[in-house]
């Protein structure tokens, strides 16, 4: 069987096992995700052996420090994860939900109801975890869904799909719920992208090169999400203590995650002092710096920037750093080269947190505290499917109610338009 028909036969599986997700019963779901986390914990062993031979490749090829954090499964990791079933086991359902309802002057009940969107593909690259949100997720929400992570995560991807389906064999649910494309032949991908008679949407997750060839591919309606250029702001008015360990965390504690801080503007009033004390402190713990010619001359420890700095995810401990004359130039740099992820500014002037507030065009904006904080969990939504950039359906972490559509219900009584 070649690819394309493999690809098929399993968007076929999944297109038909939607129609019998949607309505499964709320209880059904919590059951089915609740042994899911059992299985999780019950087969760490398991898993954390396939993780292994991943890492193992990892490293042969040389890849980075944050990408191998990015790939690596723990006892804690695995605690984790299961945990985060439990959490979207207790959230309430979305599905059903009646959002509006009025009658009119005709007599007719109009409302609009939660449904899922029905089969979602979720692409992405080297975070096992994301496996476990993307199914939990899309099952809560009564959609199916096709996986395909990225090939150095591979034997992690096969055992955590493997536990899930067997545990929702076992709780009732259909063939198909969850699938796993088992290639890693990029030509799958492509594949994937083409079949909008069976697929309702694309999620793709990791680094602007997949995100771009996924959206610009796709035949299928894309939701962008992750590329996260992330900045942070210290005002004139910033207390330094709080802002050296707010840049800190949002660069050093996971700086391979989407909502690491990549880029520091520094007002110029503080420049002199500011500078070298971060960049100190950012040095000690291995991040390099590259900033523009003034922060170079005020601190030894700086690389110089060049052009292409100023849009960079870095993804790794690399900082950009720039000064800026006021907040006006700061949410204009923040608007050219931002990726409209999470942006903060670190200030005591209410009316600079305010107008930044409001000009700053992302998803989420900050005032005093890390960008680390836009996560589905952190926002109360339990595990999230991704981080939305985009405008259209949602806007940030992307919990169950944006894994939902919407159907027009009318009540009638015999009503005929005339």
């Amino acid at each position: 069987m070649s690819i394309r028909e493999e690809i098929i036969e399993q968007a076929k599986l999944a297109k038909k096992a939607s129609y019998k997700l949607s309505n499964i019963t709320t209880d059904d779901k919590n059951r089915a995700l609740m042994m899911v986390a059992e299985g999780l914990e019950n087969n760490t062993g398991m898993i954390l052996k396939e993780n292994e031979k991943d890492l193992k490749k990892a490293k042969e090829e040389n890849m980075s420090k944050a990408f191998i954090d990015r790939l690596s499964l723990s006892r804690q990791r695995i605690e984790q994860m299961a945990q985060g079933v439990r959490e979207v086991a207790d959230l309430d359902d979305p599905v059903g939900d009646i959002i509006e309802m009025k009658k009119m002057p005709n007599g007719l009940k109009i409302g609009k109801m939660r449904v899922p969107i029905g089969v979602i593909g979720i692409i992405y690259e080297a975070r096992p975890n994301v496996t476990v949100d993307a199914a939990v997720l899309c099952l809560k929400s009564g959609n199916s869904v096709i996986l395909r992570g990225g090939s150095s995560a591979i034997n992690s991807n096969k055992v955590l799909q493997k536990i899930i389906n067997e545990n929702l064999i076992k709780a009732g649910f259909p063939e198909g719920s969850v699938q796993l494309i088992q290639t890693t032949d990029r030509q799958a991908v492509k594949e994937l992208m083409s079949l909008n008679q069976y697929l309702d949407l694309l999620i793709p997750r990791g680094g602007a090169e997949l995100i771009n060839r996924v959206v610009n591919g796709s035949k299928i309606p894309v939701i962008q999400t992750g590329v996260g250029n992330c900045h942070i702001f210290v005002d004139k008015t910033a207390d330094l203590k709080n802002a050296v360990n707010i840049i800190v965390n949002a660069k050093t504690t996971r700086p391979a995650v989407c909502n690491a801080a990549e880029s520091l503007l520094v007002h110029q009033d503080i420049a002199k002092k500011f500078i070298p004390i971060i960049a100190e402190v950012l040095n000690d713990l291995d991040v390099e710096i590259r900033g523009d010619k003034n922060a170079v001359e005020l601190a030894g420890n700086i690389k110089e920037a060049n052009s292409s700095d100023w849009g960079k995810e870095y993804l790794d401990y690399i900082i950009s750093l720039k000064t800026v004359k006021d907040v006006d130039q700061a949410i204009n740099h923040i608007n050219k080269y931002g990726t409209k992820h999470s942006e903060a500014i670190l200030t005591d002037n209410y009316t600079n947190s305010q107008k930044f507030l409001n000009e700053v065009d992302a998803a989420a904006v900050y005032v005093n505290a890390s960008t680390r904080f836009t996560d589905g969990g952190q926002f109360g939504m339990g595990a999230e499917i991704g981080i939305s950039t985009q405008k259209i359906h949602a806007r940030g972490p992307m919990g169950l109610k944006e894994l939902t559509t919407s159907k027009y219900v009318i009540y009638g009584q015999g009503q005929i338009r005339e």
